[in-house]
C-alpha cells in the first residue's frame, strides 16, 4: 500500500500546493472526446495531485477529511463501517483517525471490487446488497457501530433521473443496515444526488437523529450534483413493549 502522511492533514481547505499551468490534452488516435476531457480534468485537479503526494488512493479521501474536520465523527477508538470502500481512500482516512492500526478503533469495509489491504482495517469483497452481507459486516465489526459511511454509487447509465434513483436506492439500503448496527448517538453519512426523490429517506433520518445536514464538501467537483447527508445523534429504537392483551406471565 502506498502510505503517506495520512493523519496529519486536518484542514478542510483545498490543497495548498502551487498550481501549475493548465495541462491541455489533445484528442489522439481512438480516444473519444469524453475520455480526453476526463484525462484533462484529472491532470489539472489539485486534489488528484495532492492525493498522490500524500499516499491516498483517491481524491475522494479529501471529501471524508473535510466532512470529519467539520463534524468530528471519526473519534479515536470508534467502530466504523465503510460501505463501497474501493479503492480505499475513505478507509485510509477512517483508519488513521480512529487509530485502528494502533488497536484503538475498528474499521470494516465492503465492496464488490477487490481493495488492497489497509493496515488496521478489515475489508470484505462482497456485494453489500447480497442477503448475507449485513451479517458478515456485523460479525467483522464485533459490536455496535459508531459511524456508518456510504460512498456507494451505482454504475451510471447516462440518464440523470435513472442514475439518481439508483444512488437513492443504495442510500436507502445503507440506512436500513445502519439502523440495525448504530450505537445510540451514532453517525450516518451517505452520498445522494440533488433531486428530491430522497424525501422518504430524509424523513426517516429527521425522525431517527438529533441533527441532519446536507453538505457538499469542497473536494466534490463543482459540476457534480452529489451531496452528502450527515445525520448525527442516532436515537436507538426503544425496546418493544408487551401488548395490552397480556403477553406476559400470569401474576397469579
Amino acid at each position: 500500500m502506498r502510505r503517506g502522511n495520512r493523519g496529519s492533514r486536518r484542514s478542510g481547505s483545498a490543497p495548498t500546493t502551487a498550481r501549475p499551468s493548465a495541462v491541455r490534452v489533445h484528442t489522439a488516435g481512438r480516444r473519444k472526446a469524453s475520455s480526453t476531457q476526463w484525462l484533462e480534468r484529472q491532470l489539472n485537479d489539485p486534489y488528484v495531485s495532492e492525493a498522490r503526494r500524500l499516499g491516498y488512493r483517491s481524491r475522494a479521501a479529501f471529501k471524508l477529511i473535510q466532512l470529519d474536520d467539520r463534524f468530528h465523527f471519526l473519534k479515536p477508538g470508534a467502530r466504523i463501517v465503510d460501505l463501497g470502500c474501493a479503492p480505499g481512500g475513505w478507509t485510509q482516512v477512517a483508519t488513521a483517525r480512529v487509530k485502528a492500526e494502533a488497536g484503538r478503533g475498528r474499521v470494516v469495509g465492503i465492496d464488490t471490487l477487490a481493495t488492497d489491504a489497509v493496515p488496521g482495517a478489515l475489508l470484505l469483497q462482497q456485494d453489500f446488497l447480497d442477503a448475507n452481507a449485513p451479517e458478515a459486516l456485523r460479525a467483522a465489526l464485533g459490536g455496535a457501530a459508531d459511524v456508518v459511511l456510504s460512498d456507494m454509487a451505482a454504475p451510471t447509465t447516462g440518464h440523470n433521473a435513472t442514475d439518481h434513483l439508483r444512488v437513492i436506492a443504495l442510500a436507502d439500503a445503507a440506512y436500513a443496515f445502519a439502523r440495525e448496527v448504530l450505537a445510540p448517538g451514532g453517525t450516518f453519512i451517505a452520498k445522494v444526488f440533488q433531486g428530491g426523490a430522497e424525501r422518504d429517506l430524509l424523513d426517516m433520518l429527521r425522525r431517527d437523529f438529533a441533527s441532519l445536514r446536507h453538505v457538499k464538501p469542497p473536494a466534490s467537483r463543482a459540476e457534480s450534483s452529489e451531496v452528502y447527508v450527515v445525520a448525527q445523534g442516532f436515537r436507538a429504537a426503544p425496546p418493544p413493549q408487551p401488548s395490552a392483551s397480556g403477553g406476559g406471565r400470569d401474576p397469579r
